[in-house]
């Protein structure tokens, strides 16, 4: 086996494996499941295990030097009006891309398929060529951020409340494994030319701004569509009394997702030509290497989605129904959070983050230190959303306090944790969020009698909110041990000037004494 897909199978065995775990440990004590289910769910979390891996490694090769190439080729185009062009439709492709989004769409029947998607996908277009002029005209990200969610809040309160949470779900679940590879090292590539010492934080924030411009879409989609007669289909876990009938779920689902991500890849398959043949970028063995690397991505992703779908998702479901009919009913609210704690290591996109945080800083912040960071946040997320579900507190009351104290933080924290922070919500928002956090709200939603689209929906957008606090709170800490060791520093210098003096003026009086 390639010993670098080697080390990704095992990074992504170590990232599953305790959600594996926890899920096994309720079925046992708390939630009892059945035998087929439970070989279910183990398959689905084998195809997830080799998809990830495939997919981190594939992205590695192909995604990350197409992103870049593009990048450093928008700078020296000198005419803005292209820069903005090639921006928008790239935006607007890895967008259509993005299979989170088929997702969303599929939830939100009230409104057509295609002008959902559409509309998202020039949302991201529109923001992402923002998001490059802002690096190219140096703008201060935080500054921007604030316009953003001002924008977007007040636009908000002119559309129904039932499609708030919608709509902010949106710009979470089209940042996920095809888009967020691409526009990060698309950012990497636009800022690699600069040499000044703000370079390396300006090659994050695109996925920040690229998550604003699906909800401010939906937002204004949501003034003409109305969502009553929105209904959301479950996944059911499928019935398996033999490991043959386990091969055979699998084996009938499985050229769905090929055919999805075949839809997905090809267009980005054909950025990468059209790209070589217009800049001749690449050699003949780094075209190679893109190439195998797109396999890689299709295979990992293929393999992927259809064990969180087929595996994953039903029997999150199954476990939100069974955890709500249960007399103690708050325990939906650690178990959350414990889930939450460990899924987010799963997420495909949030180990290239962390990866690249790492790369830039020059291991000043470890993916270890990300990764307990992320998993905090998404563990605070999920509790309040299960808090939502058991009491039906509105979106609104969470997500502008959450926005406020968000960007009020990023003008106090060292500018590079401002971009990571914000990149960070979007990344952590992936497929495990949508195929099996939502299902777990959703199941228990319905349980209980509550809203599904008001009360279970927004889960994505709250995963997508508490990182932008976690990653800041650990700027903070930065800064402020940054400042100590500053001080600490001055004061040795100023100690060693004293002495200095004090030698001097000794000398000088021995001197005079002689």
């Amino acid at each position: 086996m390639n010993p670098k897909l080697k080390a990704k199978i095992l990074e992504s065995l170590s990232a599953v494996l305790p959600i594996t775990g926890i899920v096994l440990v309720i079925s046992v004590f708390i939630v009892p499941l059945s035998i087929d289910v439970v070989v279910m769910f183990l398959a689905g979390a084998v195809m997830l295990i080799l998809g990830m891996g495939l997919f981190q490694l594939g992205a590695e090769m192909a995604m990350s030097p197409l992103g870049e190439g593009i990048g450093i080729q928008l700078t020296k185009l000198k005419r803005i009006f292209f820069v903005v062009m090639i921006a928008m439709v790239m935006g607007i492709i890895i967008t259509i891309a993005e299979p989170d989004l088929q997702v969303l769409a599929e939830q939100v029947p009230s409104i057509p398929n295609m002008n959902l998607i559409f509309t998202v996908a020039v949302g991201v277009g529109i923001f992402l060529a923002i998001a490059v002029l802002r690096i190219i005209w140096k703008i201060d990200l935080s500054l921007l951020l604030i316009g953003m969610y001002v924008l977007l809040i007040g636009v908000s309160l002119f559309v129904p409340k039932d499609f708030l949470a919608v709509a902010f779900d949106s710009g979470g679940v089209t940042t996920g494994p095809i888009t967020v590879p691409f526009i990060m090292a698309m950012g990497v590539g636009i800022s690699s030319i600069r040499s000044e010492k703000n370079s390396s934080s300006d090659s994050f924030g695109l996925i920040a701004l690229s998550s604003g411009g699906p909800i401010l879409a939906v937002l204004i989609l949501g003034c003409f569509f109305h969502p009553e007669q929105t209904v959301y289909s479950a996944s059911e876990i499928a019935t398996a009394s033999t490991m043959r009938d386990v091969v055979i779920e699998f084996a009938w689902e499985l050229p769905k997702y090929a055919k999805e991500v075949i839809i997905s890849v090809l267009p980005i398959i054909a950025v990468w030509v059209l790209f070589q043949l217009t800049t001749r970028r690449y050699q003949r063995r780094q075209n190679f290497r893109i190439l195998v690397g797109f396999v890689y991505t299709y295979l990992g992703l293929v393999l992927f989605l259809c064990g969180v779908n087929v595996g994953f998702a039903p029997v999150g479901t199954l476990l939100g129904r069974e955890l709500a009919a249960m007399n103690h009913r708050w325990l939906l609210i650690p178990i959350g959070m414990l889930i939450g704690y460990y899924i987010v290591k799963a997420e495909p996109a949030i180990q290239i983050l962390n990866h690249q945080v790492q790369s830039v800083t020059n291991g000043a912040i470890s993916d270890k230190t990300m990764n307990l960071c992320l998993s905090i946040g998404v563990a605070v997320s999920i509790g309040i959303a299960m808090l939502r579900v058991l009491t039906g507190i509105p979106i609104y009351w969470i997500v502008i306090p959450g926005y406020v104290i968000a960007l009020i933080m990023s003008r106090l924290v060292p500018r590079i944790f401002v971009g990571i922070a914000f990149d960070s919500g979007g990344v952590a928002s992936g497929p495990m969020t949508t195929t099996f956090l939502l299902p777990l709200c959703i199941g228990a939603c319905e349980t209980i009698g509550g809203s599904i689209m008001t009360d279970a929906f927004g889960i994505v957008a709250l995963v997508a909110l508490t990182p932008l606090i976690a990653v800041q709170i650990m700027g903070l800490r930065y800064r402020y041990k940054m400042a100590k060791l500053q001080k600490t520093a001055a004061q040795g210098l100023n100690a060693i000037r004293d002495a200095d003096e004090i030698i001097s003026f000794e000398e000088e009086a021995s001197d005079g004494n002689e």
